[in-house]
């Protein structure tokens, strides 16, 4: 390698690795002064430096500048030192003096070679960490190569990333040579090389997608305010625009659901409802409980939580499939809510009502009151502040005492009343499924009496044939 052609190599190298030519000088640097190391004895001095007029590695050998020499490996004459490398030196200094590398040979070459590719691959790591450390928090294409403890191993062209089992998707499959959109979540260094870890299950994989196929996200005209994710499942984002002429809903949406849909196909039919965000609280969740409709809310500042009242027919939908309507409103609003239907709030107010009776001239309309003011059960008239209480017309301080009592006699009586109503719900539920039993049963022995019936029939006329 070393010849007039050695900086022609050096950058035909940096060209196809895509590496500084710098890196690649260093490395024959490095490798001339290992060698040199290994035929002179690790314990001597030396440096390497490229001449670029020469085209090759020059090794210098560190010497002090001395007045009589006693070892002529690491010191020099001051005469010689003057005559023949720097004509101002001094003794002390350090002269470097030019090596003769001609005998290197085959030493030589062995050891280039090795530092060289290891210097080649460091830099190519390098390059690929910056690069990937720089697209960290975007969507990248990549396609599944193989599988590693669950893991998937995505190539990404100049570097393979891992999407872990915990960022996979539930219910997603893939096989060797699929392509894969991810989420970049984390870029760090390692001995092999970068890690480049990718997720598709995370919130930001939602919230990016949106951001490409919504202009009005990417130029910041629409906000995602908040969102929340099952992955796989179902996923909320709540938006709100900075141009009053800009209907943030609808432009996540697009011409005929275009660009949610766009989103949905990517994750694989993730149901996705969008939601105007709102400053005002109770209005707010009432639209992150959609599509089902609220009739009342009731809220209390202090816990940050919410009453939703809802229509009977509406229950199930406010709820959701094993909780994960209301579940997912919550993890967008921040709010702690709970969900009663109006048969159920009925059903709190005549209790409420009954409590406050004690008081002559106290009923419904104290108990609707009280339901405003946040008490949405006879536990929390039993212990509400009496501040509260003396707010309610015809009560006073004396009255109190007889309405908490009341209300805490009045909740062992519901208890009762409702441990009762169970015990008659599964009784009846077991009376109906011993009738099935019986009619069970029953069917059973007369399909039997009929095919004993069929068999003597056919033994009688045996005989007859």
């Amino acid at each position: 390698m070393l010849g007039q052609n050695l900086k022609r190599e050096i950058d035909q190298i940096a060209k196809d690795k895509g590496i500084d030519a710098n890196e690649i000088i260093a490395a024959l640097e490095e490798a001339m002064v290992q060698a040199a190391h290994k035929r002179h004895g690790a314990d001597r001095e030396f440096e390497g430096r490229f001449n670029d007029d020469l085209g090759e590695v020059e090794i210098f050998e560190f010497r002090e500048v001395v007045e009589d020499v006693s070892d002529e490996t690491t010191q020099v004459a001051i005469e010689t030192a003057r005559r023949e490398y720097d004509p101002d030196a001094e003794i002390g200094d350090e002269i470097g003096v030019k090596l003769d590398t001609t005998g290197f040979g085959r030493i030589l070459a062995q050891t280039a070679k090795q530092v060289i590719i290891q210097r080649i691959r460091d830099a190519e790591r390098d390059n690929t960490f910056d690069e990937y450390s720089d697209r960290k928090g975007e969507i990248v294409n990549g396609i599944v190569r193989r599988f590693e403890k669950g893991s998937l191993i995505i190539d990404l062209g100049r570097a393979e990333a891992v999407l872990p089992p915990k960022e996979q998707v539930p219910r997603e499959n893939y096989r060797p040579g699929d392509r894969v959109r991810a989420y970049v979540q984390n870029v760090t260094k390692a001995t092999k090389g970068p890690q480049i870890m990718l997720s598709r299950a995370s919130l930001e994989m939602l919230t990016k997608l949106f951001e490409q196929e919504v202009p009005e996200i990417y130029e910041k005209i629409v906000t995602i305010e908040s969102a929340a994710r099952e992955p796989g499942g179902r996923s909320k984002i709540a938006v709100s625009s900075r141009d009053s002429d800009v209907d943030p809903v609808g432009a996540c949406v697009g011409m005929k659901g275009s660009r949610v849909q766009a989103v949905v196909q990517e994750l694989r039919g993730e149901r996705i409802d969008i939601v105007p965000w709102s400053p005002d609280a109770a209005r707010y969740v009432c639209s992150a409980l959609s599509p089902a409709q609220v009739s009342k809310v009731i809220i209390d500042e202090a816990t940050q939580a919410m009453d939703v009242i809802v229509p009977d027919d509406q229950l199930s939908l406010a709820i959701g499939r094993r909780g994960q309507n209301v579940r997912l409103a919550v993890q967008l609003t921040g709010w702690k809510v709970d969900i009663k239907s109006e048969t159920k709030m009925k059903e709190v107010a005549r209790w409420l009502a009954e409590a406050v009776s004690v008081v002559e001239g106290c009923g419904e309309p104290e108990a609707e009151l009280l339901l405003q003011q946040g008490v949405t059960s006879l536990e929390d008239l039993a212990e509400c502040n009496d501040e509260l209480l003396l707010q309610l017309p015809g009560i006073d301080e004396s009255n109190i005492p007889a309405i908490k009592q009341q209300a805490a006699e009045l909740v062992v009586r519901r208890d009762e009343e409702e441990e009762k109503a169970r015990l008659e719900a599964e009784a009846e539920e077991e009376r109906l499924r011993e009738e099935a039993a019986r009619a069970a049963a029953e069917g059973a022995d007369s399909a039997e009496s009929a095919e004993d019936g069929d068999g003597e029939t056919a033994t009688a006329d045996t005989p007859s044939e």
